[in-house]
């Protein structure tokens, strides 16, 4: 994962605020002169992600701290994997425990979360998408674990793409106001950027189709068989998405109708972090 400064300036504050005006613990009882070893253990089988960013905590919590990996982001991981050592002072290590653990167990989970749901999928050819359902601040992080888990990111935030929803479309007085003053906008602005338009029912793709100059058509909320029926409509003249509703038990009739994509909020906000411990290695 490449870290920015923007990245590693948060990385810094969730440091601050665990740390707050000192890990008081660990310095009434350990010298920070004493080496020691600690290494994460994975305790639950499933897809790491986030060695970066524990190198990275490790970095700013001391940069003599050393990190000797064996497993990179991506890979499955089972009970017992050892995916990586810390070497340096004990004391600085015990302080970052648990700002490692937090990224480290919530991106993994993320990541095992999406790549079972893309195994779902992978004979249909359709896309999965995540969604802005992120936790504040960590975004970047959920939506690169996205990435590692198989999945694509639907846009990053509200500044790369302009999705017209139904308050967007009910607010400037229809879909086709909204169409015209995003692409009015757009050209007072000097900006280009893909327009999408959600559709609510089988009309309102008509009116998109019949009125254009957009890029994407989600289906909200469609039942399978109503999506069967919209694409037809489409005829391929634009990207189609499903999105809305779709659980783990729909998913691959969804899949299966012939969009293109398909987003799902659960990717990033209905997870189970993944079971991971930082142990300290005692020598014998």
């Amino acid at each position: 994962m490449e870290l920015n400064e923007h990245l590693k300036q948060l990385i810094s504050m969730s440091l601050a605020e665990d740390i707050g005006d000192g890990d008081h613990s660990s310095l009434s009882c350990m010298d920070p002169k004493v080496p020691g070893e600690m290494k994460l253990l994975v305790k639950q089988d499933g897809v790491l992600c986030g060695v970066d960013v524990a190198e990275e905590i490790a970095r700013q919590m001391d940069p003599d701290i050393r990190m000797e990996r064996f497993i990179e982001d991506g890979a499955a991981i089972h009970q017992g994997d050892i995916v990586f050592i810390l070497r340096g002072s004990a004391q600085k290590m015990l302080t970052a425990e648990r700002t490692i653990l937090n990224f480290m167990q919530r991106m993994s989970g993320i990541a095992t979360n999406v790549r079972a749901y893309v195994e779902m999928v992978k004979d249909t050819g359709v896309t999965l998408l995540d969604t802005r359902k992120t936790t504040p601040n960590m975004r970047y992080f959920e939506k690169y674990a996205v990435k590692v888990g198989g999945a694509e990111n639907h846009r990053i935030g509200l500044f790369d793409m302009m999705m017209l929803k139904d308050n967007h479309i009910d607010f400037a007085g229809g879909i086709e106001q909204a169409i015209d003053r995003a692409i009015a906008y757009q050209k007072e602005h000097g900006l280009s950027l893909r327009i999408e338009v959600e559709t609510r029912n089988i009309d309102d793709v008509r009116r998109v189709m019949a009125h254009g100059g957009i890029h994407r058509i989600m289906f909200d909320n469609f039942t399978p068989e109503q999506i069967l029926e919209a694409i037809k409509v489409v005829d391929h003249r634009y990207e189609t998405e499903a999105s809305g509703g779709i659980t783990d038990e729909t998913l691959h009739d969804y899949a299966t109708t012939g969009v293109d994509f398909i987003s799902i909020g659960a990717f990033t906000h209905q997870i189970h972090s993944l079971d991971l411990s930082l142990k300290t290695i005692i020598h014998h």
